[in-house]
């Protein structure tokens, strides 16, 4: 079953041509990697999957439903969880209050099991926000999505900012939402973290996608691998 389809997808910031027919699916229970360099159109990408920023053209359909044209509100009821880069969550509420902040959806997902995941953030239920580190932060805005009891999770950079232990900590559970039936959309630079948990990856140049396919033929390709930060839509094409 396809969760999320996006067809021929034209977003502008202004005058600015950000995304050019850009076109993706995610399954049920599959995590797909959208990779490219900075500026590449993938933030926009998820801001117009999520009804922040509307495509002028193209189609949107999640769950069956076109989503196109839908506020945000719409789309998270939905069952789509969004964490933006940056996270995101209140500072100055505590961990359990920012998890009480989510609109609720029937589904197995409530403040408990999410603890069972986060032991950490059990542990920190009564700090405020500004008080986690990066990798608590990172998890609680996780957590909080998760509160929707999502059938779709959008990811824009989770690892951004975190060391290396806690970048594996929060790959692993986001490996583990496939297990879940949850889809994921992952936003990342941490390529080869990425690729290793996803199913499909989708790449995007100059706000074009340049390769889609299974994460594993992507990733045995080393000279796309180490490119990608600078890839051309020109040199893509050419190694075809």
């Amino acid at each position: 079953m396809t969760i999320l389809e996006a067809e021929g997808l034209h977003t502008f910031y202004g005058k600015s041509h950000i995304l050019h027919a850009v076109s993706l699916q995610v399954g049920e229970g599959e995590i797909v990697a959208l990779l490219g360099r900075n500026g590449a159109g993938k933030t926009t990408t998820l801001r117009s999957l999520m009804g922040l920023t509307l495509a002028r053209e193209g189609t949107v359909r999640i769950l069956g439903k076109t989503t196109t044209a839908w506020p945000p509100y719409r789309i998270a009821a939905l069952g789509v969880g969004y964490v933006p880069e940056g996270r995101r969550i209140f500072p100055n509420l505590t961990v359990e209050e920012n998890l009480m902040v989510p609109l609720e959806r029937p589904g197995p997902w409530a403040i408990e099991r999410v603890y069972k995941l986060f032991p950490r953030l059990k542990e920190r239920s009564a700090n405020q926000g500004r008080q986690l580190s990066g990798g608590e932060q990172e998890m609680l805005a996780i957590a909080r999505a998760l509160m929707l009891n999502p059938k779709l999770l959008l990811l824009d950079e989770p690892s951004q900012g975190l060391a290396p232990l806690l970048v594996q900590e929060v790959f692993d559970v986001i490996a583990a939402m496939r297990h879940e039936g949850i889809s994921v959309l992952l936003v990342e630079q941490n390529v080869r973290a990425a690729v290793e948990i996803a199913d499909n990856a989708c790449v995007l140049s100059d706000g074009r996608v340049v390769f889609q396919g299974a994460a594993s033929e992507f990733a045995s390709d080393e000279a796309r691998v180490r490119s990608l930060a600078g890839a051309s839509v020109e040199n893509w094409e050419n190694t075809e």
